[in-house]
């Protein structure tokens, strides 16, 4: 089943292009985290250039498991979590042995209490679908090949051919978003090596017919596997997701043991399915498909994620988590941050020697909201005011800060403006900043909590107040 609306899939559209097109923002991968940033990008307004060099819908190898963190992304892209094909689920199920334990997902203020499945089949097609539909611009069909720079070395755009003719096409742009999946060609094309002390993981996943646990509420996961030949524990874990539609999504991933090394997970698979009840119905005769296996990159495996003009998104920048070895949430969270950020870079004036306020921001010279500030303010925290006390000094009656509704005392009144003005001993500097409206003590902006520390008294030279100390 599919989502219905935007009507049209991407693919519906056909692969219209010229030889050489331009754009503000060249995003190269329609995945989670390449439809994620152009979705944003084309919101604020970006022309968006989105490259897929494959047609929807498509199939990939993933646990098909959403968790909050994921939903939250898909509630802000405006998908319709509630139309057929969407299964929800409560929560984790772990079994270890002879041992279940049943997680629920934590109500919090910012993610959904509930997760979800999706088959990655028309997953990624229901994303892009709301990527054009904000008004970026598709080319499926369109294998890229490598970036294009100029002479300083900076990326331009980049070079690609038709996957049907091998037709050569030149893309460019002043800012290229790469979310190509864990082969990172672009990546490895600028020298961005993966670091060796990141581990790769190895996932590999099957569909079964399982009609008695396809409607379960809980994502089961099985965290006592073994290798195929030996006792020896396996450094991964299981998972059996329900589809919704009478199918599950059964797979595994591991990371090399130590001693052992990289397991052949097939044969692991299977070893681990003998375990399960045969009501279950996870056997050879209820399979679909063949067992899929892909390399997932862990823990920011490539860095810089930022250099000459390009962006690391998703896999190509190991954005997988290393400990669930979840990457959808995080993949499209990253497409969001690189949106936002690309999207200041293009606001800034134009420079002096490239021509573009992005070009500015590839050499590094100032961080993307700093760039926006007064040079004084750069690097500085904001400095919040309470709700309900104006900024600057406050009047000051008899030492005590006067509330803002109260009258000021006049200039011949005892300890009138004349104190205000007059330089404060540490001790009366201290009680002022004590003092001030029950309201302000109680509300403040943002949240953010003010504790004043007690003040030492003054003895002499060298004696001082303490500063009032803010708490996030």
């Amino acid at each position: 089943m599919r989502e219905a609306t935007p009507d049209r899939s991407p693919s519906d559209e056909g692969p219209v292009h010229g030889p050489d097109e331009e754009a503000q923002v060249i995003v190269v991968g329609a995945g989670p985290a390449g439809s994620s940033a152009a979705f944003h990008l084309a919101r604020a307004g970006v022309d968006v250039l989105l490259l897929e060099k494959s047609g929807f819908p498509r199939e990939k190898v993933c646990g098909d498991g959403l968790t909050p963190r994921a939903v939250h992304q898909l509630i802000r892209m405006g998908v319709d979590i509630k139309a057929p094909g969407w299964t929800r689920s409560r929560g984790m199920r772990w079994v270890a042995g002879d041992h279940r334990v049943h997680i629920d997902w934590p109500s919090l203020g910012r993610y959904p209490d509930f997760g979800l499945t999706r088959s990655r089949h028309d997953f990624d097609d229901i994303l892009a679908r709301h990527a054009v539909a904000a008004g970026a611009r598709l080319r499926a069909g369109v294998k890229v090949t490598g970036p294009s720079t100029d002479r300083a070395g900076r990326v331009t755009g980049v070079t690609a051919t038709t996957t049907a003719t091998k037709e050569p096409l030149t893309f460019r742009a002043p800012i290229v978003v790469a979310a190509d999946g864990a082969s990172a060609r672009l990546a490895i094309a600028l020298g961005l090596q993966r670091d060796a002390r990141r581990q790769i993981a190895t996932a590999a996943r099957r569909y079964y017919r399982s009609p008695e646990r396809s409607r379960e509420d809980y994502l089961e996961l099985w965290a006592d596997l073994r290798f195929p030949d030996s006792d020896a524990h396996l450094p991964g874990y299981g998972w059996i997701f329900p589809m919704g539609d009478g199918r599950v999504n059964v797979g595994l991933g591991a990371l090399p043991h130590r001693k052992h090394g990289s397991a052949d997970l097939r044969a692991a698979l299977d070893r681990w399915l003998d375990r399960t009840p045969s009501a279950w119905g996870l056997s050879e005769e209820n399979a679909e498909g063949p067992v899929r296996s892909a390399a997932l990159p862990l823990g920011f495996n490539r860095h810089p994620l930022y250099t000459r003009g390009l962006l690391l998104v998703g896999d190509s920048g190991g954005m997988i988590s290393p400990w669930n070895g979840e990457g959808i949430g995080q993949a499209m969270e990253a497409g969001e941050v690189a949106a936002e950020t690309a999207a200041l870079a293009l606001a800034l004036p134009p420079g002096t020697r490239e021509g573009a306020g992005a070009a500015r921001l590839s050499r590094g010279d100032e961080p993307p909201l700093g760039a926006l500030l007064p040079p004084r303010q750069r690097g500085r925290r904001p400095r919040l005011q309470p709700v309900g006390v104006p900024a600057g000094p406050q009047p000051v009656r008899d030492g005590v800060a006067v509330p803002a509704e109260h009258p000021r005392p006049a200039a011949d009144q005892p300890h009138g403006p004349a104190l205000a003005r007059s330089r404060r001993p540490p001790a009366e500097r201290c009680r002022t900043r004590r003092a001030g409206t029950e309201d302000a003590d109680r509300t403040l902006s943002r949240g953010v909590r003010r504790r004043v520390s007690r003040c030492r008294p003054p003895t002499g030279v060298g004696s001082r107040c303490r500063r009032p100390r803010r708490l996030p």
